[in-house]
């Protein structure tokens, strides 16, 4: 048999117990890890047609997985002005201003990554930049990307005058007391409004930003991601690059699933199921609980502090129940966006009823193995239940560290006020409590690069100041607890463990390779850390200049 792969010189990185192999090298084949030994048995492997690599000590690790992850949309959503940098109206006007003078004569100004913390004590609106952007519609992408900024010209262009009522619940235009919209829209669903009138890039424009943000995926380590949408032609788009050779990570999507689907709509989602190709495939359904805690359209027990988030996305939350209930019975996984501890509660609840009506838990595991994604806040008795039922907990750490500060005077803590802003991101607490947690970076809200999500699950710190104090350091994970987070946790989510996670003959060769020990990487480095190789399916997908 061809052994088109063999790493020599390696050390070999097992996730499960934090140590290395005794194993030296390995070697690839039919997209499969068929041998591990000492380097000279597995050169001898080697034929004409293998590439073989001395790694020269480096270490190597079972691939990268991205627990959350949107690539489509991600790769249409972040290009403009990227806003992240701004942190007060000063940088904000000074950006736009120079977007403006950019811009040619009847063209758009877009922007993304808006951290609403920019805006201080002040409501979030157009208004304080209004003169900048005089004449010219924009569109400014608050980091969430459940949210957006639609300045005068932009609303009128679009016909919104006024509030509207949408089939999401938190779907909003927020307007003034005289009923008149300050740019603000919440919730896809107003965001639309405005997004069908906007130029758009054209079908190839949109797969080439797609392919470009792959490969730069790739370059960070990442060999695989659990894409949490399909909307527009993403399955098309996966499918192409596929087909080409041209799709570097291997991508487990779950298409959405929105208030207002009828029968016919979850018949088809289900239908759905395992259709893909080489390196994707769809499996899973992805249901939003809730919208998002800065925004006000989070789902919590008791209303924030601004008396809003006090409501679930779908109008009636038992219709979700009984849709829950229906993906369950068809045995479809369903990853739901619950961020408030009262939309976490639901969705738990819901599980649990779908799990009772066909006695499918049991000590032994689950049939079905749903997952709740983000978590940002939730009570001691909530995390029990994880374990419990058998859900897994999918966490973003990095919104965290980026959005969030210690001294909770950013917008998200204080909405939440002291007791909730104390219960963010229960990392630990969820890993403790028995719960598999998987991690992510919900890019493009933060920062796809792997090591840079589990730096910041060990540090908790915004990873523009790393000199700041943590936001919960508590709740940090060790070393090896956040490389599981991205290798066997991933592929136990995935209901793989089987075939991922592990660096063992006949488990995938989807392989990540570090210049050191990532357990031993100070946190706050982590980042920093050369990626040399990636490999996915046996083939590389990355390989540093130097190796």
């Amino acid at each position: 048999m061809r052994t088109p792969l063999v790493l020599l010189n390696a050390r070999l990185l097992d996730p499960a117990t934090g140590g290395f192999l005794p194993d030296t090298a390995l070697a690839a084949s039919g997209g499969r890890i068929t041998a591990l030994g000492d380097d000279s048995h597995v050169r001898a492997l080697a034929d004409a047609s293998t590439t073989v690599v001395d790694l020269k000590g480096a270490v190597v690790t079972p691939g990268l997985v991205d627990g959350h992850i949107h690539p489509v949309s991600g790769a249409e959503l972040t290009h403009g002005l990227d806003l992240s940098g701004c942190t007060d109206l000063e940088q904000l006007r000074e950006t736009l201003a120079a977007g403006v003078r950019g811009l040619a004569r009847g063209a758009w100004l877009t922007g993304w990554g808006l951290d609403p913390n920019a805006f201080g004590d002040r409501p979030v609106e157009t208004a304080p930049f209004d003169s900048v952007l005089d004449g010219v519609p924009a569109t400014l992408l608050l980091f969430d990307a459940h949210s957006m900024l639609a300045n005068r010209r932009a609303l009128e262009l679009a016909g919104v005058d006024g509030p509207r009522t949408f089939d999401q619940a938190s779907a909003e235009v927020v307007c003034d007391a005289e009923g008149r919209p300050t740019g603000l829209l919440l919730e896809d669903a107003a965001c639309e409004l405005v997004e069908r009138v906007a130029p758009q890039p054209t079908r190839a424009e949109r797969r080439d930003r797609l392919a470009a943000a792959l490969r730069a995926m790739a370059a960070t380590g990442l060999t695989g991601g659990h894409a949490m949408d399909a909307n527009g032609d993403s399955l098309a788009f996966y499918a192409e690059l596929d087909e080409a050779g041209q799709l570097p990570l291997r991508l487990r999507v779950a298409p959405w699933c929105q208030p207002g689907s009828d029968a016919d709509a979850v018949r088809e989602l289900i239908a759905g199921q395992g259709v893909g190709g080489r390196l994707w495939r769809t499996e899973g359904v992805k249901i939003f609980m809730d919208g998002t805690i800065d925004n006000g359209t989070a789902w919590l027990e008791q209303p924030d502090r601004n008396g809003e988030s006090t409501h679930a996305f779908w109008p009636d939350p038992e219709v979700f129940t009984r849709i829950v209930g229906e993906f369950h019975r068809a045995g479809v996984p369903v990853a739901t966006h619950a961020i408030g501890d009262a939309a976490v509660r639901h969705v738990l609840d819901a599980i649990e009823k779908a799990q009772a009506s066909d006695g499918s838990r049991s000590g032994a595991g689950v049939r079905v193995r749903h997952r709740v994604e983000h978590i940002e806040t939730v009570p001691d008795d909530t995390l029990r239940r994880f374990a419990e039922l058998g859900v897994i907990a999918s966490v973003q750490p990095t919104h965290c560290c980026d959005f969030t500060r210690a001294d909770h005077t950013d917008n998200w803590s204080r909405r939440l006020g002291e007791e909730r802003a104390a219960r963010a991101w229960r990392c630990r607490d969820l890993w403790d409590s028995g719960a598999t947690v998987v991690l992510g970076s919900d890019w493009p809200i933060a920062p796809y690069p792997p090591l840079g999500v589990m730096g910041g699950a060990r540090h908790r710190r915004p990873s523009r100041d790393l000199t700041q104090a943590p936001h919960g350091p508590e709740q940090a994970l060790t070393a090896l607890q956040a490389l599981q987070g991205m290798t066997v946790n991933a592929a136990r989510a995935a209901g793989e463990e089987h075939l991922a996670g592990r660096l063992a003959i006949g488990h995938r060769a989807d392989l990540t390779v570090l210049a050191d020990d990532p357990l031993t990487v100070a946190a706050t480095e982590l980042p920093d850390l050369p990626v040399l190789l990636t490999v996915v399916d046996g083939g590389v997908t990355h390989r540093d200049a130097g190796l």
